[in-house]
């Protein structure tokens, strides 16, 4: 992409434009759940179709909590017959049906954490799948005002949180709940006076572990805006590392990096220092207050007081140990909790952007005879390619006018050249062809047909664009030139690359057209990668073909090949050439010089040469293009 392409796209005070050098010196605002009861329903409403597995999992975690809670009520049973009755046989039996809870207990939780993570994996699937398919279809003003590795962190980190969650954090604190009542009544059941000094040591215990637990969820919502910053970072550096080597900034953005990490080192040694308190804490006040049980219990055992005997105390204190358990679970899983609430209101936040706007009602239909046409349910008109800018007005923030004003107008199967300097507007323009910016005042027609009024997906199909920055996908190179067309025939995809000047290269390939092309096509040359996008234009078969400085960053032999397969790919259709290399645009029919939004000249060069004004200039070098 042009450097106009990049200027211009972007807003100035957008997020995301901070450039690599600066990145990391800014502050990260950590992430904070706005509305968890919404975010919850939210989640919760797309495990609906996991409802049965859900509630059948839940049903089998209560009935292995309930299990395990009465397992170690059998302890005085058994040690009632071990000091009492001194039976075997009522040992052998007591045991027998601990042995059974046990298995039961162990049984029901295994198959209940099955079913939440089958749920779970699902659920995020479906919730995965209905991002990107939104992702899809957002204007590009909001792709473009983002960092790719945000974007990026919506997909891995915020969606494995709240697969995390519902797997497991979900399982443990209905387990921990379930817990908590059961041992709490069992409690009551066994000795009610030694249950409330449990309980009010417990409040103690809590309150500890609330104070604790608020500043640990603060440190790791930091640590998380911090982790995201730093990914961002990473995938920021590593695309662009040949920019960094060529300009020898490899020791300014190993101290960026150094910087960043640094960062979310702290943050992660306060957060995970906070959380690795929390069981410490509760585990040696939990030995405090097995200590103050044993020994009052005790008394009352001696005293006979409350009608306890050794088999309840010993109960008594197990429940006693496992009491403030599942309190300090629930605690432990508070954390992740909030950073998976936090990354599921991202999600949905970009969810609830508002799709590119489409009102159109006219779509593309195609006669016996190949001719096609722009239908509605009133009309058919041919498409030919006629193309108009009447005083179109564009600007990306309110009052600040990129584009000014223009009208233009491209006749079927005529060249245009836009030239002009860096942020002119005239990569704007074409964005503006293809609406993914919608533009303030005026109007672009296209065969007489205001491009609003036709749907956006027809009116893409009939316009292609070859960029300065070549985008091929992994795969094969027959698999990459069908992209432009994905139900062109073999025989079709081979006389694009013909068409484009890509087949004699191709079939110097190892494999030809099945040749794999390695990420961004690192195993083409500049000029090869731009012979297939070219391809991957012509296999589309468009009426207007948009050409960004499609051969501004190759040599001028590899511009030569390059021109000779768009020379055969522009005959008959109409052509919008942005250009910097002033050689390229001799031949158009029309040249127009465009500075600061607005069109200053247009005639031929023979004329534009003529007038002796800015294009003459630009060629006679008493001026130059910035």
């Amino acid at each position: 992409m042009s450097k106009d392409a990049k200027n211009a796209k972007r807003p100035p005070n957008a997020k995301g434009t901070t450039n690599a050098k600066q990145a990391p010196s800014g502050k990260h605002t950590p992430p904070r759940v706005q509305n968890p009861a919404r975010t919850i329903a939210r989640i919760f409403r797309y495990m609906r179709y996991e409802t049965i597995t859900v509630i059948l999992a839940l049903i089998l975690i209560g009935i292995a909590s309930y299990t395990g809670v009465v397992s170690m009520g059998l302890i005085n049973p058994i040690l009632n017959t071990l000091i009492k009755d001194k039976s075997l046989a009522n040992l052998a039996y007591w045991l027998g049906i601990m042995a059974a809870v046990a298995l039961i207990s162990a049984f029901t939780n295994y198959v209940a954490s099955r079913l939440l993570v089958r749920s779970s994996v699902k659920t995020t699937n479906r919730l995965r799948n209905d991002l990107f398919r939104h992702v899809q279809f957002l204007p590009m003003s909001y792709i473009d005002s983002r960092r790719q590795g945000d974007l990026m962190s919506l997909f891995t980190n915020d969606i494995d949180n709240i697969e995390q969650s519902l797997g497991d954090i979900l399982s443990d604190v209905v387990r921990s709940l379930i817990t908590f009542v059961s041992t709490l009544v069992m409690m009551f059941i066994l000795s009610p006076i030694l249950t409330l000094i449990t309980i009010g040591m417990a409040l103690a215990v809590f309150a500890l572990v609330t104070l604790v637990a608020s500043r640990s969820a603060r440190a790791f919502r930091a640590r998380q805006a911090d982790l995201a910053h730093l990914n961002g970072f990473v995938e920021e550096m590593i695309s662009g590392q040949k920019v960094v080597q060529v300009f020898n900034h490899e020791e300014q953005a190993e101290a960026d990096f150094s910087e960043s990490n640094d960062k979310l080192f702290n943050s992660s040694t306060r957060a995970n220092a906070l959380s690795m308190l929390m069981h410490p804490l509760v585990g040696n006040l939990s030995f405090v207050q097995f200590a103050v049980i044993a020994m009052v219990g005790s008394s009352m055992v001696i005293s006979g007081v409350g009608g306890l005997d050794v088999g309840i105390l010993a109960a008594m204190l197990q429940y006693t140990r496992s009491f403030s358990r599942p309190i300090v679970n629930i605690a432990g899983q508070f954390n992740v909790l909030v950073g998976a609430l936090a990354g599921a209101e991202r999600i949905f936040a970009a969810m609830d952007e508002p799709l590119e706007i489409d009102e159109g009602n006219i779509t593309v239909t195609t006669d016996d005879d190949g001719q096609k046409y722009w239908t509605n349910s009133e009309s058919s008109v041919p498409i030919r390619g006629d193309l108009v800018f009447e005083n179109v007005n564009f600007s990306y923030e309110p009052g600040k006018l990129v584009i000014n004003d223009i009208s233009l107008y491209a006749r079927p199967g005529q060249r245009i050249a836009l030239v002009g300097s860096t942020g002119a507007g005239k990569t704007t323009l074409a964005n503006l062809i293809n609406r993914f910016y919608e533009i303030d005042s005026g109007r672009i027609l296209i065969d007489g047909i205001d491009i609003r009024e036709i749907k956006k997906r027809d009116l893409r199909s009939q316009l292609g664009m070859v960029l300065q920055d070549i985008h091929l996908f992994d795969g094969t190179i027959m698999e990459n030139i069908r992209y432009g067309r994905l139900d062109a025939t073999d025989e079709e995809v081979v006389a694009a690359a013909k068409a484009a000047n890509a087949h004699y290269f191709i079939m110097q390939m190892p494999d030809g057209y099945n040749t794999v092309l390695s990420e961004d096509a690192d195993n083409l040359s500049i000029g090869q990668r731009q012979l297939l996008s070219i391809a991957r234009v012509a296999v589309s078969n468009p009426v207007v073909m948009i050409l960004d400085e499609a051969t501004s960053s190759v040599d001028t032999i590899t511009e030569r090949q390059i021109s000779h397969g768009m020379d055969r790919l522009m005959e008959g259709r109409t052509v919008l050439a942005i250009a910097h290399r002033l050689s390229t645009v001799y031949n158009s029919n029309a040249i127009l010089i465009i500075e600061g939004g607005v069109v200053i000249e247009r005639g031929d060069h023979d004329d534009l040469m003529a007038k002796k004004g800015r294009y003459y200039e630009l060629n006679t070098g008493l001026a130059r293009l910035t």
